[in-house]
């Protein structure tokens, strides 16, 4: 499998299949294009380059293609962390805080977050501490 980036386009079809697991090209031009932006014949090529990227796979159910992601969000998100901010989280939560207005709710839920990651980290930490 290639090491290629997803175009903007084919970012679109990747937020498609994300949000749906998996799904047919019908299916992610339904998503993709509600008012049909795009034709469908496109979206069903985009899919084709994009397997042969080795940005999505698909499985044949019957006669019909349904593709899954193999390109995840953790991966945009990480070459965005590394690629734009050289690797400096902190930096990335500042920038996205001052783009956009914050809720107080939407605030406690990135302190859950962080809570929720640093138990995590603590509990791996602990579990190689007891096997020195």
């Amino acid at each position: 499998m290639s090491e290629q980036e997803p175009s903007p386009r084919e970012l679109d079809v990747l937020k498609a299949l994300w949000a749906l697991g998996s799904g047919s090209v019908r299916e992610v031009h339904r998503r993709m294009c509600p008012d049909g932006e795009l034709a469908f014949n496109t979206v069903q090529t985009l899919l084709r380059i994009m397997e042969e990227k080795g940005l999505v796979r698909h499985r044949a159910e019957g006669r019909t293609f349904v593709y899954e992601p193999t390109y995840s969000r953790d991966r945009v998100a990480s070459r965005l962390l590394h690629r734009v901010f050289d690797g400096a989280l902190e930096q990335v939560v500042l920038s996205l805080l001052q783009a956009k207005e914050t809720s107080e709710e939407e605030l406690r839920g990135l302190e859950r977050l962080i809570a929720t990651a640093r138990r995590q980290k603590g509990s791996r930490g602990q579990g190689k501490k007891g096997g020195d």
